[in-house]
């Protein structure tokens, strides 16, 4: 899967999400990425929460097409 879908997936979950997908630094294959998510939606969210929601955007990927994702959640003032 391109880092494009990726992106498209957590956007079209999460609400007003910007994500910023990239092979995960020192990773070799293309199933070890890192992900920035920035959303309003987050506000007053713990990071557990708002990683399990960016987990629940890319749902099967995380078995099938993903083995590790390193993820930065934020607003977008933090």
């Amino acid at each position: 899967m391109k880092l494009e879908e990726i992106e498209q997936r957590i956007e079209s979950a999460i609400p007003e999400a910007t994500a910023e997908v990239q092979r995960a630094r020192g990773a070799h294959d293309d199933d070890h990425l890192a992900a920035t998510v920035r959303s309003p939606a987050f506000e007053g969210e713990s990071l557990v929460d708002r990683h399990q929601r960016v987990y629940d955007a890319l749902d099967e990927l995380m078995t099938t097409d993903i083995h590790a994702l390193e993820l930065t959640t934020e607003t977008p003032t933090e």
